[in-house]
């Protein structure tokens, strides 16, 4: 299995989790589920999207460029539905702010709307390096200024780059890889509790335990948990779970998907699911595009260690 295909697979995969669970979005559990007909992306897509076009464009990761890109997605309609503080960072960059200046600060950024945007930098930038982490830092902070929010990102991209380089077996523990790299926040906190105490589980008592909300400290750790049983359960099998969990349902099982898909790639998708996507065609588009950036320009970045043990706080 190629690069190009891993990466294409965590792009589709996102999309696939986000339109399975976005209809399903702020339910609390228990509540029955249907076989999809047609699977809708939303937000989390969206921007994912967004920052696939902005990179393969600029050649580059750029946080000036991606909110540049933010902006004129947002302004032509392409972006909908965003939570209260990417829609405010939205608002304040197209009326001229700084990328750096725009969006919530302190307890109430600590929304996942850095997280479930952040997969494409995963492929593109070497964690273990901290100048490019704060690259990294950077692009969260176009719409998130918490120290919870960037915690919650640099997780799943730790997670991505694992699946995608093969670290993450079924006996190496993805929990374990993300947890080393995480810095000491309250995502890296819940991480170690469900690790300790509910790795075997059910998702839903996961979520009945500590939540599913749209909170990073929530949501992050729940996708990767779920994620981490993709060997047992099976792709389908995991997205089923997480949205019986109910809570943010979309976002956890898009992050859940960008993970999955990074492992098994786009040809071991389930293909009804990718044949049910709306705008199927533009978003295989995008994801291919964006795979041959990746293979082209960033194909040394992925083979690059992950992340270091955190400790400098970068």
């Amino acid at each position: 299995m190629g690069l190009a295909d891993k990466v294409e697979g965590c792009i589709l995969g996102g999309a696939l989790g986000d339109g399975y669970g976005g209809p399903y979005e702020g339910k609390r559990a228990p509540f029955p589920i249907r076989e999809p007909s047609s699977l809708v992306i939303s937000d989390d897509t969206q921007l994912t999207l967004a920052t696939c076009e902005a990179i393969i464009e600029s050649q580059v990761i750029s946080p000036e460029y991606i909110s540049t890109k933010f902006i004129s997605w947002y302004r032509s309609g392409q972006i909908k539905n965003v939570g209260s503080s990417t829609k405010k960072a939205l608002s304040e960059l197209s009326a001229g702010a700084h990328w750096a200046l725009s969006g919530r600060r302190g307890e109430m950024a600590a929304g996942n709307g850095a997280a479930m945007r952040i997969a494409p930098l995963a492929f593109c930038l070497g964690l273990h390096d901290p100048a490019k982490r704060r690259i990294f830092r950077d692009v969260c902070r176009i719409t998130h200024h918490s120290e919870e929010a960037y915690a919650g990102a640099l997780a799943v991209a730790v997670a991505i780059r694992a699946a995608c380089r093969g670290s993450w077996t079924p006996r190496t523990g993805l929990l374990e890889l993300v947890i080393t790299a995480t810095p000491d926040t309250s995502v890296r906190g819940r991480l170690v509790d469900i690790r300790r105490d509910y790795s075997a589980a059910p998702l839903s008592e996961i979520a009945a335990r500590f939540g599913a909300t749209g909170y990073v400290v929530d949501s992050v750790p729940l996708a990767i948990a779920g994620a981490e049983r993709v060997w047992g359960l099976g792709f389908k099998g995991v997205l089923a779970q997480l949205v019986l969990a109910g809570g943010d349902t979309d976002t956890i099982a898009a992050i859940a998907g960008q993970i999955m898909g990074a492992l098994i790639g786009k040809s071991e998708l389930p293909t009804d699911f990718v044949r049910m996507l709306v705008g199927r065609a533009q978003i295989e588009e995008r994801a291919t595009a964006f795979g041959r950036t990746v293979e082209d320009r960033f194909a040394e970045e992925i083979k690059s260690g992950l992340v270091a043990q955190h400790t400098d706080g970068n």
